[in-house]
């Protein structure tokens, strides 16, 4: 039985119902057709839309035989089977194609519900039929797009409009669903979207009753028979002549998924899962705002491990994984659930901290004490394979607030006090403050200069010249100047450093082996001066450069002097990294004729079997031990012990930084034999160095 009659009682009585007049009342106003049989299946009351439908009078059709008014054969097949069982006491429904004057012309739903006399005998029946051409020709419509859309791999929902009630729902749907048609049959969208009421549904479908959208599209959750839930994207239309809302749904879980994979790998670290550079710079920004919103302070602190690259060197990368997910969890214990910890690349992590005081001082004495955590935290063993790891960090911290400062500067000012803590000791933090600023600023300018320098020729050798111990010239050191445009002369104390770690001191080195050169061809064109060995420094930097030994080489043939003449100084600290590496391009250079000097020998690390392997010629006692040798012991020592080693070693040894005669007279006595120092000459342009052939 349809909606439509189910509120219907199935049986009436007279007692119930009233007089005969009270019934021809109620029926000659209905749109739907209504008649009274008697048990002897003859007409004794219609209403007018019941006349109107057949195109018949009243004379035609009271008094008459069902079977003389409908078409015979209609009668017989099926009105008369169902009239009969509604005569044994039951109430019919049923749909059926209403005849006009023999043409079948529309689809009728026709209720017979039995009349009962006052001791509950069938008496008569009471016909009514309800016209469902249009619900029937959209049932019909529905049903071959049923066809289409039951195998299609969308979800598709069709309801009425009225009740929302489902009216056919695809194979695919039902699958995911994993209910069955008779289960959806009686269920509405609001029984599987656990994320809306009814009146936010009604409000979402209004745009498409009112006609103002074609279609209305939702992302939201979809709740299957077991409870849980799919996100899906849902659009919404209303179709067809008797109109059906149709939703199609896609669920949408592997595109979230994708989505969620990409979005992790844009936002996020791949090796810790903390979010990388990019989300801080996005979360630092709003903090920004957020401080100068509420005048409440926040602070920055950046994290270098220290000595990461020797441990990644050493151990090999997958134990420096294995170190830098371990320093991650650690860093994020000791954080609030506001703060943030991101890690930027390398072994550098930043901690971003949130509504700390208003006041400079209390916020930063917050920010010291959870940094302080942080490094106590990191000091704790690490268990790596095979072995216990101590791990250590230099940490620097600034603070942001009401003044307006970008995200760029923030993290260029926490970098500085960082790189200030490192300077400091490692393992310890330090603050900004504008100092640092206003030097990184100048550093940033001497740097800019030193590439312009370049560029100009800003650059010159001046010569300190070597003596033996009657004090003829042997030689001299090559000592690098800058003639700065507004600065002046400057030594490398002032620039070298920078030079190194900008890898301005490639370039710069390139230039210095120039001029050594093209000095020593010029010496070569006088008697008293060709036999003069020119000495300069090469830093480790350039040294391991890959075309080192052909730029020293280029440099020799372009100039055309003599190889022999040209001594190179290293230092220990060049012996650090690949030590074979090391000797072979010493060993290459040393058979052109090329020479190596040790120099400020003791101040770094060597061994003995460092210096037994590499081929030297010179061992070079740095100014620090020889400026007290004659009234301390210890430098004595010191100095004492390098000439016995020269000598153990077939090295020829040379003391820099003499000043008197008592330190060239105490060198000379334990068997050192040549001599630098202002004793001898200050360093000069070549034009002002000339050589003293004696002393």
């Amino acid at each position: 039985m349809s909606r439509r009659v189910s509120g219907i009682r199935q049986r009436l009585s007279a007692e119930e119902i009233g007089e005969p007049e009270f019934f021809r009342r109620m029926i000659a106003a209905s749109a739907d057709r209504f008649a009274y049989l008697d048990r002897d299946l003859t007409y004794r009351a219609v209403n007018p839309a019941y006349l109107m439908s057949w195109g018949l009078k009243p004379e035609q059709v009271i008094g008459r035989r069902v079977d003389e008014v409908l078409d015979r054969d209609l009668y017989a097949e099926v009105i008369l089977p169902r009239l009969e069982a509604c005569l044994a006491g039951h109430t019919v429904v049923y749909e059926a194609q209403l005849p006009r004057r023999g043409v079948r012309v529309g689809w009728g739903e026709v209720t017979y519900i039995p009349w009962l006399d006052r001791v509950g005998r069938v008496e008569g029946i009471v016909v009514c039929v309800h016209d469902i051409t249009a619900r029937h020709a959209a049932s019909n419509s529905l049903s071959r797009l049923g066809e289409i859309v039951e195998k299609a791999q969308t979800e598709v929902y069709v309801f009425d409009p009225e009740h929302l009630y489902f009216e056919q729902v695809n194979q695919g749907a039902r699958t995911n669903l994993g209910f069955d048609m008779n289960e959806l049959t009686v269920m509405t969208p609001l029984d599987l979207m656990p994320d809306y009421d009814p009146q936010t549904f009604s409000r979402l479908l209004e745009p498409l009753r009112r006609g103002s959208k074609s279609q209305v599209i939702v992302e939201t959750r979809h709740r299957r028979k077991d409870g849980t839930c799919y996100p899906a994207e849902i659009r919404l239309q209303l179709l067809g002549t008797e109109p059906r809302f149709v939703a199609w749904v896609m669920d949408t879980t592997e595109r979230r998924r994708a989505e969620e994979a990409i979005k992790h790998l844009a936002f996020m670290d791949p090796l810790t899962a903390l979010p990388n550079r990019r989300l801080l710079m996005d979360r630092l920004e709003r903090a920004i705002a957020a401080s100068r919103r509420s005048h409440r302070l926040g602070a920055l602190i950046f994290i270098d491990l220290d000595d990461f690259k020797t441990l990644n060197d050493t151990l090999g990368h997958d134990q420096g994984d294995r170190l830098l997910r371990q320093v991650a969890k650690r860093l994020s214990s000791c954080l609030r659930e506001s703060d943030t910890l991101a890690r930027l690349g390398g072994d550098e992590f930043v901690v971003m901290l949130e509504r700390l005081s208003r006041r400079a001082e209390d916020a930063a004495a917050q920010a010291e004490t959870l940094a302080n955590k942080l490094l106590m935290a990191l000091r704790e063993p690490c268990g790596l394979e095979y072995r216990e790891y101590r791990c250590s960090a230099s940490i620097g911290v600034t603070l942001f607030g009401p003044r307006a400062v970008s995200v760029e500067e923030l993290m260029k000012q926490a970098d500085l006090a960082m790189y200030r803590a490192k300077a400091s000791g490692r393992d310890t933090l330090r603050f900004f403050d504008p100092a640092m600023q206003a030097e990184v600023s100048a550093r940033a300018a001497l740097a800019a200069n030193l590439r312009r320098g370049l560029q100009h020729g800003e650059f010159l050798l001046h010569y300190q010249m070597q003596v033996d111990a009657d004090g003829r010239m042997t030689g001299a050191e090559g000592l690098l100047r800058w003639q700065h445009p507004q600065r002046g002369l400057l030594e490398p104390a002032a620039f070298i450093r920078l030079a190194e770690e900008t890898a301005t001191i490639l370039p710069l080195g390139r230039q210095v082996l120039d001029m050594a050169c093209a000095q020593l061809a010029t010496w070569s064109e006088r008697p008293e001066t060709a036999d003069l060995i020119l000495a300069v420094n090469i830093s480790a930097l350039q040294f391991h450069h890959p075309d080192f030994v052909d730029q020293v080489l280029a440099a020799v043939d372009h100039r055309g002097c003599d190889p022999n003449r040209l001594k190179l100084e290293i230092t220990e600290n060049l012996l650090r990294d690949d030590r074979d590496g090391t000797i072979a391009k010493m060993s290459a250079l040393k058979a052109r004729g090329i020479s190596f000097a040790l120099d400020d020998f003791g101040t770094g690390y060597s061994s003995l079997t460092d210096l037994g392997r590499l081929p030297l010629k010179e061992l070079k006692i740095d100014r620090s031990f020889v400026q007290d040798l004659v009234t301390n012991e210890r430098d004595a020592a010191i100095a004492r012990t390098i000439i016995a080693l020269g000598d153990t070693l077939d090295l020829d040894v040379i003391a820099e930084g003499v000043e008197t005669e008592a330190q060239r007279d105490w060198l000379a006595g334990h068997g050192c034999h040549a001599f630098q120092g202002y004793l001898f000459g200050r360093p000069g342009p070549a034009a002002t160095s000339a050589p003293r052939l004696d002393a």
